[in-house]
Formats: structure tokens, sequence, C-alpha cells
């Protein structure tokens, strides 16, 4: 995209100041005198006053906005492609706007667009563009707007405000009082008959296109770095927006959408968002609502704000998107925050190329991590990589990380993880003399969420199933499916919570086969378990795990398959067990098993009717050993050829040596 150059134009011999009388004057005279001062202002490249017959602005000149310019009932501006308005840094009394019965047509094209900019672009320079039509609103007829405090609202759904095609603007969103300010573009109750396509909005202090009513449908939206929503709406309209792209890189901006009051139930196709600095995607205040179809999220900490505690019902996704709470009702009640996670797509739904014709210097860092792998990716090891926000291998993907790649994740809780979807394929090449580090800079429990893959191997839950982190789909039939090598691997900071019942791992594995290698893997700091496998057949060699809050080894959904020396460590108080084994029994096996308590608590539990076979096993400075959380029979439990029994301490077996794996020592 091209970086844009404003430069004001000269005009030899205009007085840049014109004194106007008011509006609402009876003076014949003086109206027509107002009207002849506009009409040579325009002549002479300014725009001021109040319009109120027909002008259409010359192609290819450069225009000053240097205060009010108001298109009146029964007036038409015509602006050509290629025209340049240049606004000054007048804040908000420096605006267009189109009232209740005029037409504005600005017929931008794709190789000649119209600009509407102030000189540097910066928020809040100027007041941006209003339109006022004649189509329902929930305010009623005739309300009066905060911008401006022009009259709109009217019973005529289909009625035409003029045309806006191929038009960029930046700098607007002027701050009218604590309440209210200027957007980009306001749409009051402006009817379907208007017709709106390919509008940029950079650089606003307020929202990028807001409607107020109505019932205007836009399509081809281009929004960036709006200080406060990308796209909002209220007083029930019900029009539509068709392919947007918005993209975030500043921080403190409020949402991507904002609906308010009254759901018209609009429609939103085609919606890609991306975020390199956190904060709030969708946010639905009091019962406002819409249909979303085709969204694309990526890097937002939170998906869906339903801010007053909305019906979920009210926000329909085509997609069948699964909204998950991060937190129960009762807590979001109690604190006020209604949030949700989305399993939206990460492949973007809009091509940002499709806006070239918009006069941007925007760029995504190389270094960053985020979206979606479709093809085959490989780090470079002597970048140093952050990730910020889920980064997500799709099925036919891979994702090669070479010896000594660190990868540093934001501390952004649940939004930030690396995840591998069924039939895609992550390999990490790491070495014991150059390992891969993937941690938060803190390395504090719970700051990310962590690694998880995804397999096609048979679970428990059946083929597809669900899962709980991210939602994703895992599981079939091919027990030796491949999802690709992971060597020499160290993670900290993981666990992030989802809410009160679900939480990340350091390495999930759902379904994941047995073609898949597994071998020196260390989890540090992890506020939920080291690994957990959720079926599957995998097996995994040279595990390290020191102080995971909850499990160290976790399985479920009749994992079947085998860990080959694994050094479990716990120095702080509070966490769960070393080893959890839930639900069916497939009998997995465990090889040269060390567990080391300074702070006592539970070493092996099982659950239901899980079980296993535990061969070579050395516990020490546990208070329990041994428990069979639902009695469960202890024959399910065989460790040195034996059923396990809840006396024996488990102390002579012989250490796991772990002075060799110097990689687990490995940092940022």
């Amino acid at each position: 995209m091209k970086k844009l150059v404003l430069n004001f134009f000269k005009v030899a011999g205009l007085v840049s100041a014109v004194a106007f009388t008011s509006c609402s004057t009876d003076d014949p005279e003086s109206v027509g005198q107002e009207q002849a001062d506009v009409i040579t202002n325009l002549d002479a490249g300014i725009l001021n006053g109040t319009l109120q017959e027909s002008y259409s602005l010359e192609a290819g000149v450069q225009y000053q906005l240097t205060g009010q310019f108001i298109i009146d009932d029964n007036a038409v501006l015509n602006i050509p492609a290629g025209t340049k308005i240049v606004a000054e840094n007048g804040g908000t009394d420096v605006y267009i706007a189109t009232l209740k019965g005029g037409t504005i047509n600005i017929n931008g094209t794709e190789s000649s667009p119209v600009i509407m900019s102030s000189v540097n672009a910066q928020p809040g320079d100027w007041g941006g563009l209003t339109l006022c039509g004649d189509a329902t609103t929930s305010a009623g007829t005739d309300a009066t707007a905060e911008v401006g405090g022009f009259t709109y609202g009217g019973s005529n759904d289909s009625d035409s405000s003029g045309i806006i095609k191929y038009l960029q603007i930046s700098g607007t969103g002027a701050q009218i009082n604590s309440e209210s300010q200027y957007n980009g573009v306001s749409f009051y109750a402006v009817g379907s008959g208007t017709y709106v396509d390919n509008v940029a909005i950079i650089n606003g202090s307020d929202d990028g296109v807001e409607f107020f009513g109505g019932t205007v449908s836009v399509s081809n939206l281009y929004l960036e770095n709006l200080d406060d929503d990308a796209i909002d709406w209220t007083e029930g309209w019900n029009g539509s927006v068709n392919r947007a792209y918005i993209s975030n890189t500043i921080s403190g901006f409020s949402t991507v959408f904002e609906g308010d009051k009254d759901n018209g139930n609009p429609t939103f196709t085609d919606i890609t968002a991306i975020s390199t600095v956190g904060g709030t995607a969708l946010q639905f205040k009091k019962e406002s609502g819409g249909t979303i179809t085709n969204l694309s999220l990526s890097g937002y900490d939170v998906d869906l704000d339903m801010k007053d505690g909305g019906a979920l019902s009210n926000v329909v996704f085509e997609d069948n998107y699964t909204a998950v709470a991060y937190a129960t009702d009762e807590e979001m009640e109690a604190s006020g925050e209604y949030f949700y996670g989305l399993n939206t797509s990460v492949i973007a739904t809009v091509d940002v190329n499709d806006f070239a014709w918009v006069d941007t210097n925007i760029s995504f860092d190389t270094d960053v991590l985020q979206g979606a792998v479709t093809g085959d990716v490989t780090l470079d090891a002597s970048i140093s990589y952050t990730l910020n926000s889920s980064y997500i291998v799709q099925d036919g993907g891979k994702l090669t990380i070479p010896a000594g790649t660190k990868i540093t994740a934001r501390d952004g809780g649940t939004g930030v993880y690396i995840a591998v979807l069924k039939g895609g394929t992550i390999d990490i090449q790491g070495t014991e003399t150059n390992p891969v580090v993937m941690s938060s800079v803190s390395a504090e429990p719970g700051d990310w969420g962590g690694l998880t893959i995804c397999g096609d191997a048979s679970t428990t839950a059946g083929a597809d199933a669900t899962a709980e982190i991210g939602g994703f789909v895992y599981g079939g039939s091919n027990d030796a499916d491949n999802s690709g090598s992971i060597k020499n691997l160290v993670i900290k900071g993981t666990g992030a919570q989802i809410n009160s019942e679900s939480q990340y791992n350091g390495v999930s594995l759902y379904a994941v086969g047995s073609g898949t290698v597994l071998e020196n893997i260390a989890v540090i700091n992890g506020a939920d378990d080291g690994i957990e496998f959720f079926g599957g057949s995998a097996s995994a060699t040279n595990l390290y795990f020191d102080n995971n809050d909850d499990d160290s080894i976790d399985w479920t959904e009749g994992w079947n398959g085998t860990v080959t020396n694994a050094y479990i460590s716990h120095t702080k108080e509070g966490f769960s067990t070393a080893f959890e084994g839930d639900k069916d029994n497939n009998n997995p096996k465990f090889i040269n098993i060390t567990a080391i308590s300074t702070v006592g608590g539970t070493a092996l539990q099982f659950k239901k009717q899980s079980g296993g076979t535990i061969t070579n096993l050395y516990l020490s400075g546990y208070d329990l050993n041994i428990d069979m959380k639902d009695e469960g029979p202890l024959a399910n439990v065989i460790i040195d050829g034996q059923a396990a029994t809840t006396t024996d301490a488990y102390n002579e077996g012989t250490q796991v040596d772990i002075s060799t794996w110097s990689w687990i020592n490995a940092s940022l």
C-alpha cells in the first residue's frame, strides 16, 4: 500500500477567512449573500458554510475544509474521482454533513479515490463525515443527533442520501464532550437507497463507522487504528456490512464491533479483524446482537463481550462458532464481565491486498507470530520471535522451528498459544545443546496458553470430538497418525485459565497418533498440567516437569501410549498430583518414573476406572503415594509387576538421571 502525502494548495489573492451570519436568518438578501459566498469559496477551493443548491467539485483539484460544510435539504454535492479535501486541524468545528433530504455523491475509483484528511492525519484533528436520513430509528422521527444537533429519522427505509465510492478518511474523531465524539462516518437513519462501497477510515480518535438506526448497507470497509470502535451501531440499525478488514496495532482501542440498545439483527459477512496489541473484538450491549458469517479474529484477548449480560442467542454465528465463557455465570454476574472466547478461524476471510487503493504505511512485523499457518512455514533461529496471539497450523500446513529458536509469548492469557490442527504438522528441531524455548518474559504460571496438537487417532470421545481448548476438532481412527516431531523443547509460564473448569496445559495432545515423535520436553512453572493426553496413542521419552500447579502427567479418554524416562519435581505447595489418570483404562505404560516433592502432596491419582502399568517407579516426599480417587480397583494399576498398594513407599526404584539433561536449563 502507498503512503499518503497531502499538501495545502495555494490560491493567489484569496482571503482565507470568510465571515458568515447565522443560517437561521429570515432576511432573503442575507441568505442569498451567504449562498453566494459559499459558491464563491467553492469555486476558489474552500469548503465552508451551508450549500443550498447543487454543486460539483472539480476533478483533480485539492480543496481546503476550513470549518463546517453542510449540505442542506434538497442540495446535492458531487465529488469526482481524485478529489482531495484537506481539513484544517479545527476539531469539532471542522466537518462535512449532509442533512436529511440532502445528497452527497462521492464517486472515487480504485485508481483515483477521494481523500478527506487533515494534514497530519492525527486522531481527533477534525470531525469527519455525517449523513442524516429519513429511515426508521428507535430514537423516533426527527430525532436530534449528538453530532451537530442535526435532525434525522422518519419512515422511509429506502431513503437515499447519495453515493459513497472509494473514499478514504483520516484523522477524524474530534471530541464534542466527555460522552460524544465525531466518527469517521456517522450514518443517522440513513436508508437502504444510499450506496456505500469501498470506504477506508484510518487514525480516528473515535469510531470508524457508526450507524444510528436506519437500513443502509455498506461493503468493502478498511478500518485501521480507530481509538474507539471500528464498527458501531445502535437504535435498531438493521442493514449489513459485507467484507471488512480491520486492523489494530495501537493499544488502548475499545472494540472491533460495538452493538448497543435494540437488536435490529444487522448482518455481517466476511469480516477479518487483526490485532497485534490484544484488546476486545466483539462487544454487544443491552439486548443488541446480529448475524455474522465468515468471521476471522486474530490477536484479541477477548473475542466476545456481552457487556450487560445480554442473551448469547442474540448473536448468531452462521459458522457455528462456539462461545466459551471465561468464568461461571455467577462469577460473571459478580464481576460484570461477560467475556467469552470463540473458536473463530484465524485464516483471513478478507484479503488486505484487495484494498491496494488505500494509502497507508501500516505493516506487520515479521518477528510477530499470530494467525494461520496454511503452507510450509520455517522460522529463523536468528530472529527473536514474539508469540502475540494464537498461531494455528491448519490442516495441510507445516510449521518448522529450527534448533535454538526462542519464542517470547506475550502475557496475554488464553489468547496466546500455538496449536496444530488435525491434518497439520509441527517439526520442532531442537538439540540437546541448542533447544527450542517458548516462554513468557517472567515465566509465571498462567501467562500464556502453551502448545496444543490435535490428531486423528482414536479416543473414547469419538471421531471429530471438540476440544475444551480452542474448540478444535480431534479424533478419528488412524492410531499411527503423525502430527510431526518435537525434540528438545522447553516451555515455561503456561496454563492460562479458560474458565473455572478448563485451562491450557504446557503441552496438550488431543488424539495424537503413534507416528508423532515426542522426546526431550520440559514444562516448567505451568498453572495447569505439564502434559495431558486426550486419547490417542502417542508416546513420549525424556520428560521433565518442574512446579506445575495441577498435574505433571495427565491422561484421559483411553490414551494407550507410553512415557519413558520422566522426572517430576515439586517444590511449591498446592499442586494437584504427579500423575492423574481419568475415565477408561487402556493401560498406558510408564517406564522409569521419578517424582520428588519437598512439600508433601499426592503422587499418583487414578479416577474412575483409570489405571496403567508402571515399571521402575521412584517416589519421595509425598504425603500420599496412591490415590484411587473414585475407589477404582487397585488391580488396574500395576507397579513393577504387582497391583498397587496404598502402603508401599515406592522409594526403591532407580531414579532417572537428569545430570546430562542440560537442555532443561535453557531460557529466553
